[in-house]
């Protein structure tokens, strides 16, 4: 199947023409404009830092339902101990950041290179990209980061440097997102950490078809600040 070359245009061709694998493009740039219209469209950049950008739209799609999240005895345990402090859009860039580094210091790689920092960072200065951070004796230790449009939160990565520090940020950032009637968290690809916590994975039809109506209410811009 051919992969669509992006120009300087803002489009996407139809997610359908994705491959199997759900590479869907390649090219274009990292432009708030192109990002946006990814994220309208059920597509994510996701590449190395010695490759071009490729566009993903991957069948099926990994998603969490907000009523859907499942919180272990131990990390209810954790979270009533009230060791870890929680913030929102306190260090973006830093959460961006740890995301890059902790994966790297684990042998996994990392798609967030320097283009995507800068590019993400400026998302979050217009209000449209959100962070989460998890702090234990003045430090941050975990956090999460992500695009939020509408009545969707898509996730993008998260990191942690000490037990559950991650796992926190995400019950907060349900919390928040449930109290301000959100539908979803879109989870991009499946991974055995997000299945066990109650994401599942739906087709693309029908992560399209659940944007499509998110998107319909308004975006709630940033800065966000827990109450």
């Amino acid at each position: 199947m051919p992969i669509y070359l992006l120009t300087d245009d803002i489009i996407f061709p139809p997610v359908n023409m994705a491959t199997p694998e759900g590479l869907l493009a390649v090219g274009g740039d990292l432009s708030l404009r192109r990002l946006l219209l990814a994220y309208q469209s059920g597509i994510f950049p996701w590449y190395s830092d010695d490759g071009p950008i490729l566009w993903w739209s991957p069948d099926p799609r990994l998603v969490l339902y907000l009523s859907e999240l499942k919180v272990s005895h131990s990390l209810k345990k954790t979270i009533r101990k009230a060791h870890y402090k929680v913030t929102m859009d306190m260090h973006f860039q830093q959460v961006i950041e740890s995301c890059a580094q902790t994966r790297k210091k684990s042998g996994q790689g990392t798609w967030i290179t320097a283009d995507m920092v800068k590019a993400y960072t400026h998302l979050h200065k217009m209000g449209y990209a959100h962070s989460v951070e998890t702090w234990y004796q003045n430090e941050i230790v975990g956090g999460l980061y992500g695009v939020s449009l509408g009545r969707c939160f898509f996730g993008e990565s998260m990191f942690s440097t000490m037990t559950d520090a991650s796992k926190v940020a995400l019950v907060y950032l349900r919390d928040y997102l449930q109290d301000r009637k959100f539908d979803i968290i879109d989870c991009q690809m499946p991974t055995d950490h997000l299945i066990r916590m109650g994401a599942r994975t739906i087709t693309r039809s029908v992560f399209i078809s659940q944007i499509n109506l998110s998107l319909q209410h308004p975006t709630p811009k940033g800065p966000w600040r827990l109450t």
